[in-house]
């Protein structure tokens, strides 16, 4: 089985494609070029140089969030072109789980998180038991200042967020904060194509027309639209 991933939820981008033997090509880029300008290109890049069409896949998984919401809206209208035109399923992989999925067989509790601005984060709570990664806290947007209600014991902290509020998760939690390496804090679209090919070879993917984004907090936009719509 082959199955293409796409990764949007930040700007670190990635396109993946992957099968039961292993990482068959991923390219990663984190530039200062929108989703919009390269996701496609990239596409076009990794099938060229894997010598493989979209006609020779199984299958696609995109990372539904949380993250950038135009981000997450450009992967998934991506995936959903791509799944219509083929008629091949589609899997929606939350990008938290995603992100634990970098870190098998860890001992500790994994807690993914992504920045979601003012002083909050996108996080998560994971754990594997053998090879079987279970969530343990469904994602939530959260101030760091009370991650440590919801977070006892030792913790590997992991994502884009731990990097960023790695001085405020230390002050809370002191020894019992363990980080994860920097390869390994970037959301990664063979994590999504691997998670994505369990749910397709198991049926747990959903009909590509009900995709949506895993958003939590509802866009900055949407908000100020209905509260200048109350002044009216």
């Amino acid at each position: 089985m082959r199955i293409l991933g796409i990764e949007t939820s930040t700007k670190t981008g990635s396109v993946a494609v992957v099968t039961e033997q292993g990482v068959v090509a991923q390219y990663t880029l984190n530039i200062e070029v929108t989703h919009s300008e390269r996701l496609m290109s990239t596409v076009d890049r990794v099938l060229k140089d894997t010598g493989l069409t979209i006609a020779d896949l199984d299958g696609f998984a995109v990372a539904i969030g949380p993250g950038s919401f135009t981000g997450l809206r450009i992967g998934l209208a991506t995936v959903k072109g791509l799944a219509f035109s083929t008629n091949k399923p589609v899997a929606a992989v939350p990008t938290l789980q995603a992100l634990a999925w970098n870190l098998p067989f860890a001992t500790y509790p994994i807690c993914p998180m992504l920045d979601a601005r003012k002083n909050e984060v996108y996080a998560g709570l994971y754990k594997f038991e053998g090879t079987n990664l279970m969530q343990m806290l469904a994602e939530r947007t959260i101030l760091i200042k009370e991650l440590g209600v919801h977070l006892p014991g030792a913790i590997l902290f992991t994502g884009e967020g731990s990097h960023l509020y790695r001085e405020q998760i230390v002050q809370q939690f002191g020894a019992r904060a363990v980080f994860a390496p920097r390869s390994a804090i970037v959301p990664s679209a063979a994590a999504v194509a691997e998670i994505g090919m369990n749910m397709i070879q198991t049926g747990t993917q959903p009909d590509p027309d009900g995709l949506i984004p895993l958003y939590i907090r509802r866009p900055e936009a949407e908000v100020a639209w209905e509260k200048k719509q109350a002044l009216k």
